[in-house]
């Protein structure tokens, strides 16, 4: 007589290999790999310090910023964002991707002007979702309206310097190279600027660190006055090398502090190949730069004020070397 379902009842296999997983378990050996870094893992505390302090940097310039692992775009691009900003930027003839506008937008003055705007330089309208704005605004009041802003194409500084020597030298441009590099400038105002007196003073281009400096943002765009699109910007690595390769090329390297061991007015390089290394107003220039200049250059000024803000002692640098330059050429 049978006895199924007696309890205690075990029942017996067959020797011999039994049947395995399929691999499904070989993911969860192989482990999850190296662990993120804190700022990348959304979790944690220092990920959500990184995306208020991009977040306040965003809402100061006036822009959003979209990095490397912003939702739209791509990196480098950025959005000016509210009505007035982003009439201005059109304005400035700052280059623009797209136009992005709110469906059923309460239209007026500014609306219509950077409407008109974007048609006649070709900009390309997008009707957006409120929702859709909100989100690659990121906090910033958009107003119904914003500015799609492609990444700046930088120039190589070396062979930027390398090129305007060699048109300087075959009599295809009248003035000896003039470049103007930056020292721990983080104001976009001060670089646009600083561009636009390049511009002025027939500079040859503008150099820029890749750390603890300023980019070619919308703002600086804006403050150029569309200089930046006549002086090319370069982004080097290391700003010290630069220095050294511009030297070996036959540039003069010119350091501007207010305690140096030249005056402007007394300044004898001017005519000569000259690369202007410019520092914050409150740091000035760092140790090892001032090692790699060929001279430190000082701005006369009364002994009341403690220095000149970086584009103000750079315009009126460049106003000397241009003088001496005019009268050399007489």
């Amino acid at each position: 007589m049978a006895n199924h379902g007696r309890p205690g009842a075990v029942r017996k296999l067959k020797k011999g290999p039994t049947t395995g997983t399929g691999g499904h378990g070989k993911r969860a050996l192989e482990g999850k790999g190296p662990t993120p870094k804190a700022e990348d893992r959304t979790y944690h505390k220092a990920h959500k310090n990184r995306q208020l302090s991009e977040r306040s940097a965003a809402k100061r310039l006036g822009t959003k910023g979209n990095g490397p692992r912003g939702s739209k775009g791509k990196p480098g691009e950025e959005y000016v964002t509210g009505r007035n900003a982003v009439v201005e930027a059109l304005r400035a003839g700052i280059p623009a991707k797209a136009l992005h506008v709110a469906i059923r937008i309460d239209v007026d003055d500014r609306v219509r002007e950077s409407l008109k705007l974007a048609t006649e330089r070709g900009i390309p309208l997008m009707e957006t979702g409120k929702p859709e704005l909100d989100r690659m605004a990121d906090g910033s009041v958009h107003q119904g309206l914003m500015l799609q802003i492609p990444p700046y194409e930088y120039a190589d500084g070396l062979d930027l310097a390398r090129e305007t020597l060699d048109k300087w030298k075959k009599g295809h441009v009248s003035q000896a190279p003039l470049f103007v590099a930056l020292d721990g400038i983080t104001d976009p105002r001060n670089l646009g600027a600083i561009i636009r007196s390049v511009s002025a003073f027939t500079g040859h281009g503008v150099i820029v660190p890749e750390r603890r400096s300023v980019g070619v943002t919308a703002t600086a765009w804006k403050t150029s006055a569309g200089a930046a699109v006549r002086v090319p910007v370069a982004r080097v690595g290391n700003l010290n090398s630069t220095l050294k390769s511009f030297k070996d090329q036959g540039i003069f390297v010119l350091g501007l502090d207010g305690d140096g061991d030249t005056s402007l007015p007394e300044l004898t390089l001017g005519t000569e190949p000259v690369c202007l290394v410019v520092g914050s107003e409150g740091k000035g220039l760092s140790r090892l730069v001032r090692e790699n200049c060929d001279q430190i250059v000082s701005i006369p000024i009364d002994s009341a004020m403690e220095s000149l803000n970086a584009s103000m002692a750079v315009g009126i640098s460049l106003y000397e070397i241009s003088r001496q330059r005019a009268a050399g050429s007489r």
